[in-house]
């Protein structure tokens, strides 16, 4: 039985079925999405979305969607599904049967006595997505008929009817290729059959996108259809569809077809969906480097993320070489913040105060995988290099104080990962001695210590030693309050009250400066306080400016951003210090919450976790369709809970 399956009941119904979402991607940077049903609802949604680096660093949206007709005896049955200001046209998702996603996205129609299948890939690598059409049944002679609606502009703005755009077309092997503007690649739409293309140019005007409208946006635009493909197909026949950047040979879609579905992670159970989403966020640029995308659709390559995520999403499956090979790219553009050089590589934010610790904690995570000996000969020097660096008080956000504890200034720009900005300003201002910099500080100098041991140098083991038992007992006289929790930070003598999640990493990670008691008193106030099925909350309901719900428009948003969501990647730490504490005496509870992230397979964008999600009932995902943060903070859980399960 498959996994990933929806009825009909479900499919027609689309006040259920526009709020699921379906994400395919190239590990290049580029993808393809749309609602289950081909409806698009994001300015971000498209069937061809691709970077156009000659123009910018977004994405672009080429080609929106595809729109195939039935013809049969003279009568036309449009599958296709738009919505307008006012109603929704044409109606194709009536015709649809079932949709099955488990190996690849696969939808079946059922027009009177004809039944057709679509099927669709994205070919790695590559900036091509290939439809296969097969008509499975039908009574009399068949005809298909397909309108491409164009787009050519970023995800981040809309197209609306112009004189500007190109109208000319070139006419290929088995399709055309077109470009409404200047600068844009071309783009080629060929059939591994010859078909009929009849050129009949118009604007599609006032297409609507609800999502932009939910969150506060401009929700409408308008598509160029330059004319519509036809071609003859017989009962049993397939037909292959190829939307390009580059020309693609017709003899061989159907064979390249082939190859890359069986080439697909099935997705027929939990773990499988979490791992074909993981490699979702691989991102290989013209170089070959390899990066980590932060999320779909619209984040970019972040570092904090990086190392959060890469752990997560490599070493918990057992992919080793995309985490060296990650961490290799990441560590040059590591190396060139630290020696003050310009930047060379894609990812961001390499300058945020953390970055560096979570660096550290990614190669402990390889450490744990690996062997202590190994990992000391492959990141010792970067993992020294680091320490040195923030020692010598050399990062510009970052300061080491004479109490071991490292400080930083948030009150005029967000330094955290709770990096809402309102007005210019931080929602969270975060400043001073942040408590997850410090429990990743005190982590990373324990485990530093243990490299240099390793490596022979006991030299720099004792003087590591020596600062983190003084970062360890000022942890505590700084952090650990009267009611058994840890502030969020402290401003010189004034700390922050708030229960807020943070303070979990200073129990999860390897190293905690807390002792047994005062960890299990932490876990508990996170359980009392933060805990939901779909992650801790970013700030309990008991502080002040509680604001659980992420909707509105953007500045509602921000100001709910981190004040009471709910993020997964957080209950990753959580279920770790969770196993950390009581072992095995609470596996039934952590696989209880996990039924919560399973859940999701089937919500929001199919096969993935979203961004965050609303902290208070029914729990709403919210935010970007898929969060590399959260798939790798479930999949590090999963391995976890298969250590204990083989350890029985």
């Amino acid at each position: 039985m498959s996994y990933l399956k929806f009825e009909r009941a479900q499919m027609i119904n689309l006040q259920e079925s526009l709020q699921k979402e379906l994400l395919r991607t190239n590990r290049s940077g580029a993808y393809s999405c749309s609602t289950i049903v081909d409806c698009n609802t994001r300015k971000y949604h498209g069937l061809l979305v691709v970077p156009v680096p000659e123009l910018d660093d977004d994405n672009h949206v080429l080609l929106s969607s595809f729109d195939c007709t039935v013809i049969q005896h003279g009568a036309a049955f449009n599958l296709g599904l738009h919505k307008y200001h006012d109603a929704f046209s044409p109606n194709g998702h009536k015709y649809i049967f079932d949709f099955d996603c488990d190996k690849i996205p696969t939808t079946v129609y059922r027009v009177g006595g004809v039944v057709l299948k679509k099927e669709v890939v994205f070919q790695h690598y590559e900036d091509r997505v290939l439809i296969r059409y097969t008509l499975m049944d039908a009574h009399s002679p068949t005809t298909l008929q397909f309108q491409p609606f164009l787009a050519f502009r970023s995800v981040r703005q809309f197209t609306h009817e112009n004189a500007r755009a190109s109208r000319d077309y070139e006419e290929v092997e088995n399709g055309i290729r077109t470009r409404m503007y200047d600068g844009y690649p071309f783009l080629y739409m060929q059939f591994s059959k010859k078909p009929t293309f009849n050129f009949d140019p118009d604007w599609y005007r006032g297409l609507e996108y609800p999502k932009e409208q939910e969150r506060g946006y401009s929700s409408t635009e308008d598509l160029y259809v330059p004319g519509y493909f036809s071609i003859p197909i017989k009962k049993g026949e397939s037909i292959v569809f190829a939307a390009s950047t580059s020309e693609s040979k017709p003899r061989g879609l159907k064979t390249l077809f082939e190859k890359e579905a069986d080439e697909r992670t099935p997705r027929d159970n939990f773990l499988h969906c979490l791992i074909n989403a993981a490699h979702q966020f691989h991102v290989h640029d013209k170089n070959g480097k390899r990066y980590v995308l932060a999320g779909y659709p619209w984040f970019k390559c972040r570092a904090r993320d990086t190392f959060v995520s890469l752990p997560g999403l490599t070493l918990s499956i057992d992919e080793v070489d995309y985490f060296e090979d990650a961490m290799e790219t990441a560590t040059k553009q590591l190396y060139q913040f630290m020696e003050g050089k310009e930047q060379t590589g894609l990812i961001s934010e390499i300058e945020q105060p953390d970055v560096p610790l979570w660096a550290i904690r990614a190669v402990q995570q390889y450490a744990n995988k690996l062997g202590l000996k190994l990992c000391a000969q492959k990141y010792g020097k970067l993992v020294k290099d680091i320490i040195s660096f923030i020692r010598s008080n050399k990062h510009p956000h970052l300061v080491l104080d004479i109490n071991g504890l490292l400080k930083t200034d948030g009150k005029e720009k967000a330094m955290t990962w709770m990096n809402s900005t309102a007005n210019g300003k931080p929602v969270v201002p975060r400043t001073g001695y942040i408590v997850e910099f410090n429990a990743l500080w005190y982590n990373a100098l324990v485990f530093a210590e243990d490299i240099a041991k390793e490596l022979g140098d006991n030299d720099s083991a004792a003087k590591l030693h020596s600062l983190a038992e003084r970062c360890k007992v000022s942890f505590v006289e700084t952090f650990v309050n009267k009611y058994g929790y840890l502030y969020d930070y402290v401003d010189g003598d004034t700390p922050d009250w708030s229960v807020r999640p943070n303070m979990i990493f200073a129990v999860a990670l390897d190293n905690s400066p807390l002792t047994p008691q005062q960890q299990k008193s932490v876990f508990d106030y996170c359980t009392r306080e933060l805990l939901t099925p779909k992650g801790l909350r970013s700030l309990s309901p008991k502080s002040p400016g509680y604001n659980p719900m992420y909707v509105g428009p953007q500045t509602q948003r921000d100001y709910a951003y981190h004040q009471g969501t709910a993020w997964p990647w957080l209950e990753g730490f959580y279920l770790s210090a969770c196993l950390k504490l009581f072992k095995r005496s609470r596996l039934s509870f952590i696989r209880r919450q996990m039924i919560g992230y399973e859940d999701e397979m089937f919500n929001h964008c199919i096969g993935t976790l979203p961004e965050l999600f609303d902290g208070n009932p029914p729990f709403r995902g919210r935010g970007a369709i898929s969060f590399a943060a959260n798939v790798a903070g479930i999949l590090r859980t999963t391995e976890l809970l298969e250590k204990f399960n083989e350890n029985k």
